[in-house]
């Protein structure tokens, strides 16, 4: 099964767990107006070619606009043997509202 956090929620594992890697995968036009600061950014096709470089032995919260994307991409990254991924509920829109509202969104 896989597990998803609020946007409120992750902001506190990412200032108690400072290994937590947060993946963006959104594309580089997305990326170009807002961002996490800190993000691992890996756009949703090229995860098949570059999934072999993430880390599977730390929370892994994959991010993208609204959720939706980020959920495929962990389906894909559990197939692949990952246990400790996590899809940021909301996306980069529920970070943006809940945790930094000076942030752009669109």
């Amino acid at each position: 099964m896989n597990k998803e956090i609020s946007a409120s929620e992750a902001a506190i594992l990412r200032e108690n767990n400072p290994e937590a890697v947060f993946l963006d995968v959104r594309e580089d036009s997305e990326l170009a107006i807002c961002r996490i600061e800190g993000a691992l950014h890996i756009p949703m096709g090229e995860i098949p070619e570059r999934h072999t470089a993430l880390p599977k032995d730390v929370p892994l919260v994959v991010l993208c606009h609204h959720g939706m994307r980020s959920m495929n991409v962990i389906q894909f990254l559990a197939a692949k043997g990952f246990e400790n991924t996590i899809n940021l509920s909301g996306g980069i829109h529920a970070w943006a509202s809940d945790v930094d509202p000076a942030m752009r969104s669109y």
